[in-house]
C-alpha cells in the first residue's frame, strides 16, 4: 500500500491502547477511530505486548471490528494466535479478534534468530552486520 502512494500509519500496540483508551475516556472513541479510516493501512506493532484489563483491550478490539472489510490492519506479534489469550481477556473476544484478522489475511510467519539480537552481537565482537533486503 505504501508504493501505491495511499496514506498509512504506524503504531507501537501500547501506543495504539493508549490512544483509544484515551479517546473512550473523553466519550471521543468513535471519532479517533473514524479518524484512522483516513488511513488505508493501519500497522499495530507488536500487539502481543499488550495484556491489558477488559476496558483497556476492548478498544483495540473496537478498531479491529471497526475496520474489518472496510481499511487494511497489518498487525505483528511474536506470539502464535493460540496464545493470544493472553492479549485479550476472555476466549470469545480472542476468537472474535483472530477470526477477523485472519479472514482475507495473508500470514507471514518468520522462523529464525531475530536480526535485533543479531545486530548487538556483531557490535559486541565487532563484526559488521548487513541490514535485512
Amino acid at each position: 500500500m505504501i508504493e501505491q502512494d495511499q496514506a498509512c500509519r504506524f503504531f507501537p500496540a501500547t501506543a495504539l491502547v493508549q490512544l483509544l483508551q484515551k479517546a473512550k475516556a473523553s466519550y471521543e472513541l468513535p471519532t479517533v477511530i473514524q479518524k484512522l479510516d483516513r488511513y488505508s493501512l493501519v500497522v499495530i506493532d507488536d500487539i502481543s505486548y499488550v495484556r491489558r484489563n477488559e476496558l483497556e483491550t476492548s478498544v483495540l478490539f473496537e478498531l479491529i471490528c471497526h475496520r474489518y472489510e472496510r481499511k487494511s490492519l497489518l498487525v505483528t506479534s511474536n506470539q502464535p494466535f493460540r496464545e493470544w489469550d493472553e492479549i485479550f481477556p476472555s476466549g470469545s473476544m480472542t476468537v472474535a479478534a483472530v477470526d477477523r484478522l485472519v479472514h482475507h489475511c495473508h500470514i507471514v510467519g518468520i522462523k529464525g534468530d531475530s536480526y535485533r539480537q543479531k545486530a548487538a552481537a556483531a557490535r559486541v565482537s565487532g563484526d559488521a552486520i548487513d541490514p535485512p533486503t
